[in-house]
């Protein structure tokens, strides 16, 4: 039975004329442990008409993607280095640790959750779901998607228009801290670190500076990483960090955080689906107590967070 399995197993991968010697080889070996009492013309009898099969039997050869790691690779295989090395980039840059300064701001939760609009995991989830799906989650997502494509183009006076029209769209004077801090360190650090050709000739044409969003779309456009995976990340990356925030506040445990984003995961992508396709006419916000949140915060008599 062993021998059967074995040659089975063989006859599904595609064999090479010089490896039939020694497939016989172990056929014999193998016959001769588990078999023992087999005379020697049964034997060879046997091996023949498996050599007969593997011979006359037409080959399966199964195309596997994978990710190849030499250079003699090409083809799927560049393919799939350029596809890992995108997805090094996006787990980098969009990273709690890539060092813009995320962690310090709550986009208005902390005060949400002084109000007693946010105590447990399905109040925040309830809140966060429509920041994402009727707030800046969607807003903050079609700007990306538009500075991507502008600066995919080269188009820089409509990467400026983008970047000034983003600025104009935060509501509260702490949110425009939090947007254009953090949209400033992630230029000046990938310009240190992860800098492409043509990236200070994109931001110097801006005549505003860059709020969150817009950089991550235009550092993500000149180094080619595509714009599906990078909104996808950059929103996974923004709900994790309210998630982060509600989690010292409320305060929620790493179990239950997690839960949180599990609720989470359709709206990320219904909120990616819909970006794809916005126009900037199709900008605007319905979360008007999230908005009110962000501009109580600035006089706020505790704070943890800087928004």
């Amino acid at each position: 039975m062993p021998v059967t399995r074995m040659v089975m197993m063989t006859m599904r991968t595609t064999i090479m004329p010089s490896m039939i010697t020694a497939i016989i080889t172990m056929i014999m070996v193998m016959t001769t442990m588990i078999m023992p009492r087999m005379t020697t013309a049964t034997a060879t009898a046997t091996i023949t008409i498996i050599t007969t099969s593997i011979a006359t039997t037409p080959t399966i050869t199964t195309a596997t993607s994978m990710l190849m790691t030499t250079n003699e690779q090409v083809g799927a295989g560049d393919l799939a280095e350029r596809e890992a090395a995108a997805l090094y980039r996006l787990m980098t840059w969009l990273s709690p640790a890539f060092p813009v300064g995320g962690f310090s701001y709550s986009s208005g939760i902390e005060w949400a959750v002084e109000a007693g609009d946010i105590t447990d995991i399905a109040t925040l989830a309830d809140w966060l779901d429509a920041m994402l799906g009727d707030g800046s989650g969607l807003c903050d997502a079609t700007f990306l998607v538009h500075a991507y494509r502008a600066a995919e183009d080269g188009d820089d006076a409509s990467l400026s228009e983008i970047a000034e029209l983003a600025s104009a769209f935060v509501p509260s004077r702490e949110r425009q801290l939090e947007t254009t801090s953090q949209g400033r360190a992630f230029i000046d650090i990938s310009r240190a670190a992860w800098d492409a050709e043509g990236l200070d000739a994109m931001v110097a044409a801006c005549r505003t500076p860059l709020v969150y969003p817009v950089a991550v779309g235009v550092v993500a456009a000149q180094h080619g990483v595509p714009l599906a995976p990078t909104l996808h990340a950059f929103l996974h990356a923004l709900v994790s960090n309210w998630i982060s925030a509600a989690s010292r506040l409320i305060p929620l445990g790493q179990t239950d955080s997690q839960r949180v984003l599990v609720k989470l995961e359709r709206a990320v992508a219904a909120t990616a689906h819909r970006a794809l396709d916005a126009t900037l006419d199709d900008l605007g916000s319905a979360t008007f107590r999230a908005d009110l949140a962000s501009l109580r915060h600035e006089t706020q008599y505790t704070r943890l967070f800087r928004s």
